[in-house]
């Protein structure tokens, strides 16, 4: 009997964790939920529950409408209501949430796991983001977003910087900005749904270059170790290496390395290895249901490794949707998982699959990641609105 209870403690450890990241946490601010005033958890009319003191901040000064932030939905500040179940949760996990920090000391994460360690951006500050990258030279984040300001940058604490990159139809703004990418000089990559082009900016927001009517649907782009562009085609189903120079504003050469892809999207390049990683969205035969498709070229566009959705399935009991790709700095392909949701290392192309969960807990819908220079890995959560950093535990 002791041994049964000494094998559950870690899974109830493991719970509760859970427990108080998914429900007892206001995913706007991300303070846990309490008694406490502008603590408590509020209904809104459409079901989702915030925190009363972004009900506040939410709500217009006069006429208290807000839209809820994760469904957008019309209701007023004066409508909202106690949330009675999360109360009575916290009261009934109330002396185990306590506990558990002094918990998770005793008995921290496996050595080698990844825990959260730092979220910022959030409603407001981000607005259904779409895409992220990480500057190579000052470590400085970038998001692009459904704000006014469709480009933010935010300094490696997590404040923003800079913001740029109005919203308009004018060829220099961006109408609907897909993914963004980093170049080695600093300049902004980022692809426009809206006039299927592809902008680049330098780092202070000025306008160099407009690429259009060379793309059906421009959708993913990152940055290779030459300095060149790779743009995923999502409609045209292809792959183009674009050779730009940026200090001038002009477009050199354009490529096209891979044709007869199916809806590729998200796209990432190994630093290590010069590889080029690619997420299809083929859709299932005879079932119109959309599955995934990773596929892996080497640097001379030579198919290395493929795995798909069915082929996950065979080796983790869950089916997994990747959302998103990127390399880690040993090659490995890292990928997002929107049904989980979690992150999962996939090993290295000609291994493929290795399974291996990164992150189980703690996301909601994530669609971009990448690594820092340190390391730790960052995650595009469009639900939350948020990025959150992750890092080794080492013990």
């Amino acid at each position: 009997m002791a041994a049964e209870a000494s094998e559950s403690e870690p899974a109830l450890q493991e719970l509760m964790r859970e427990a108080e990241i998914s429900l007892l946490e206001c995913k706007v601010c991300f303070e846990k939920f309490g008694h406490r005033q502008q603590r408590r958890p509020r209904n809104l009319s459409c079901g989702h529950v915030v925190c009363l003191a972004c009900v506040a901040a939410l709500a217009h000064p006069r006429t208290l409408a807000l839209e809820c932030p994760f469904c957008r939905r019309a209701c007023r500040g004066c409508d909202t209501s106690d949330c009675l179940p999360v109360l009575h949760l916290i009261e009934l996990l109330g002396s185990a949430l306590r506990q558990s920090p002094a918990a998770h000391r005793a008995a921290p994460s496996a050595p080698g796991a990844l825990t959260c360690h730092h979220t910022f951006g959030g409603w407001g500050t981000l607005v259904n983001p779409t895409g992220l990258a990480l500057c190579p030279k000052t470590g400085r984040v970038v998001v692009v977003h459904d704000g006014r300001r469709r480009v933010k940058i935010f300094d490696s604490g997590g404040g923003c910087a800079h913001q740029f990159g109005a919203k308009g139809d004018a060829s220099q703004d961006i109408r609907y900005p897909v993914d963004v990418t980093i170049t080695n000089d600093c300049h902004v990559v980022v692809t426009d749904a809206g006039d299927r082009s592809i902008k680049v900016f330098d780092f202070f927001g000025q306008i160099k270059l407009v690429i259009g009517g060379q793309f059906s649907l421009p959708w993913g782009v990152e940055t290779t170790p030459q300095n060149g562009i790779v743009v995923t085609d999502a409609e045209a189903g292809s792959l183009h290496l674009l050779d730009v120079d940026f200090a001038e504003g002009v477009l050199r050469r354009t490529e096209k390395l891979q044709a007869h892809l199916c809806s590729p999207r998200g796209v990432a390049v190994s630093w290590l290895t010069g590889a080029i990683a690619v997420l299809e969205h083929p859709l299932a035969l005879g079932t119109g249901i959309c599955s995934t498709r990773v596929k892996v070229f080497s640097s001379s566009m030579q198919l290395v490794g493929q795995v798909d959705t069915f082929g996950l399935s065979l080796y983790f009991p869950s089916k997994i949707t990747a959302s998103a790709v990127t390399f880690d700095h040993q090659g490995n392909v890292i990928v997002a998982d929107t049904s989980g949701p979690a992150i999962f290392c996939l090993g290295k192309p000609e291994e493929f699959p290795v399974l291996k969960p990164m992150v189980t807990h703690g996301l909601s819908h994530p669609v971009a990641l990448t690594f820092t220079k340190e390391n730790s890995l960052l995650v595009l959560d469009t639900a939350s609105h948020s990025i959150k950093v992750y890092k080794v535990d080492w013990g």
